[in-house]
């Protein structure tokens, strides 16, 4: 009778087990904001994020209505001075901070990756009413570099497969009419890092940077006002997060077109999608560094396999470890702030699909949670991880 009950005993611990370590990581995540707090929080950035960041502002607010995010989609130059000069409680940036900003930033600066998305090249073609106008790294950094300065040129036209987009290149076409940015970018860094990659010619010439010597064409402000030229402006062709491209109508009404990109394998031409743009990561996420580490070598450009879409990038999270150093925040506030950057790397990624971005996998949650349970206030950190 004794073993019997002793083996019942037993039983219902094991079948306990479970349910208490579930219930220990259920409350593993920072304490949400309460009832009565009132705070409303400010950032600025990064166009290539605001789509998603904006949804976020609106799903949270909803969640903890006395919690709102004022986020100025400025470019991550912009965000990033912002964030030096501590104006703003967190900047968005796609360009991982570089060595001469590092040294200007707060001590301890922590790098958060908020999401994934994808770069496409856009154009504005008269009588090619569909995506899929195939292009090389190589061809794009030569139209970019001015070599290639007409659509009817035969490195492009050899590329494609299309009778139609093929048919209609070999029109009495114009000038390309090339777009970028006109503002310190992100989305630049990323565009120009990957032509560094792919074309010596480009990288010996004009290199990788937020802000670059374009040796033609016209700038646009943000993601927003290169779509904005390149749908409007016929012949045209410029640089957009995909969210951009996809969300945007040229003025005879149809969505805006982009191109396939070859992939590193040079076996394929890639659509962005979430899926090819994921592939893109899969090799970069173990060597990742910690979020107060060195991100400025960081890329997922050009990333080998046949399904990996080239023109990739992280958008970051710039975040000060040592909130008391910035103006009107209190203890409470810090909390708060950091249960805001918990939702949006863990249950926020929910709404990254839909807008066209990748949800963080796993180990890049891990690696965030870990760097947010960094944040302090007067020395005292907010929350552990667990």
């Amino acid at each position: 009778m004794t073993k019997k009950i002793f083996l019942g005993l037993t039983l219902m611990l094991i079948l306990l087990v479970p349910t208490t370590v579930l219930s220990v990581r259920a409350d593993s995540a920072p304490p949400a904001p309460g009832d009565s707090d009132k705070y409303n929080f400010n950032a600025g950035g990064s166009t290539f994020a605001f789509p998603i960041v904006d949804q976020w502002r609106v799903e949270y607010n909803k969640l903890y209505p006395g919690i709102t995010l004022n986020y100025q989609s400025i470019g991550s130059g912009a965000g990033i001075k912002l964030f030096t000069a501590k104006k703003v409680e967190f900047a968005g940036t796609d360009a991982p901070l570089q060595t001469s900003e590092i040294a200007k930033a707060p001590k301890g600066t922590l790098t958060i990756p908020e999401s994934m998305g994808a770069i496409v090249v856009t154009y504005n073609l008269p009588g090619v009413q569909k995506n899929g106008l195939l292009l090389t790294g190589n061809v794009i950094a030569k139209i970019y570099l001015g070599q290639i300065s007409k659509w009817n040129d035969p490195q492009i036209v050899k590329l494609q497969t299309d009778p139609t987009i093929a048919k209609a290149l070999q029109n009495d076409r114009n000038k390309i009419i090339l777009v970028h940015r006109s503002d310190g970018s992100g989305t630049t860094f990323a565009f120009t890092g990957y032509l560094s990659q792919v074309s010596s010619d480009w990288k010996g010439k004009v290199g990788q940077s937020t802000s670059v010597p374009w040796p033609s064409g016209m700038g646009g402000s943000g993601n927003a006002g290169v779509a904005a030229i390149v749908k409007k402006v016929p012949e045209s062709l410029g640089y957009v997060e995909l969210a951009y491209a996809k969300t945007n109508k040229l003025a005879s009404g149809i969505p805006m077109t982009y191109a396939y990109v070859q992939n590193h394998d040079k076996t394929a031409f890639l659509d962005a999608t979430v899926d090819t743009t994921a592939a893109a990561a899969v090799g970069a996420i173990s060597s990742l560094p910690a979020a107060d580490g060195v991100w400025s070598k960081v890329s997922i450009n050009d990333a080998p396999g046949p399904k990996s879409y080239p023109i990739v990038t992280f958008t970051y999270l710039l975040v000060n470890p040592n909130l008391e150093q910035l103006k009107g925040m209190d203890k409470q506030k810090a909390h708060d702030l950091v249960h805001m950057l918990y939702w949006f790397v863990t249950d926020g990624q929910k709404y990254s699909t839909k807008l066209l971005y990748v949800p963080l996998p796993s180990e890049v949650q891990e690696l965030d949670k870990k760097g947010i349970s960094e944040i302090k206030f007067n020395g005292q950190q907010l929350w552990t991880y667990p």
